[in-house]
């Protein structure tokens, strides 16, 4: 498994578009965000997204980064627009999807949670143009991964090392029924 320094792959174009065609090609990967470090790949290939799987023991459904806000619009059901203004941050919202089985080996609901990370992280998301597996770098039920040093899983073909992260895990709002939900946390932000 190898480390590669967040630093590097923003300031040296060699190194960027190496780990952005791993990236691609369907890596498993372990990276920084805004909140925690997130273990994901190519959400698009689903070998990938079920290696995941059995790397968390986890048959949760997961979420994605979204590469761009006219992603979410075009394959999600998204009743207000407004609700996308905490995009980027340290946030999780649930929509439905437009087609149920649209990235079912992500999620297998007929929703699907998204993030926009308010970090470097989402430049590189946002430059591929695709979706990435967005899930804590963590076995299911353990404490989340805050610093390199703790990731544990041998079968990640490389690690972003983007320092100690000090943020709480995402906040979970689920957006896909009449009302607002908060899954998980507290908002951070005033409605309207």
């Amino acid at each position: 498994m190898k480390t590669v320094k967040l630093e590097e792959i923003l300031g040296n174009k060699d190194v960027r578009n190496e780990i952005i065609e791993e990236m691609k090609t369907g890596s498993i990967f372990v990276y920084p965000t805004d909140t925690v470090y997130g273990i994901g790949c190519n959400a698009l290939i689903s070998a990938s997204v079920k290696k995941i799987r059995g790397i968390k023991k986890s048959d949760h459904p997961f979420s994605v980064i979204a590469p761009s806000t006219e992603w979410i619009l075009k394959n999600l059901v998204v009743e207000s627009k407004r609700s996308l203004n905490v995009l980027p941050g340290p946030y999780t919202l649930i929509f439905r999807k437009k087609e149920p089985f649209f990235l079912r080996d992500v999620s297998p609901l007929p929703t699907l949670g998204i993030r926009i990370p308010s970090h470097p992280i989402t430049k590189i998301v946002r430059e591929i143009g695709i979706p990435f597996v967005s899930t804590s770098a963590n076995l299911s039920g353990k404490q989340p991964i805050k610093k390199v040093s703790q990731v544990k899983f041998p079968k990640v073909n490389f690690v972003i090392d983007g320092g100690v992260l000090s943020g709480p895990p995402s906040i979970v709002i689920d957006l896909s029924g009449e009302e607002e939900k908060v899954i998980r946390g507290e908002l951070r932000y005033k409605k309207g």
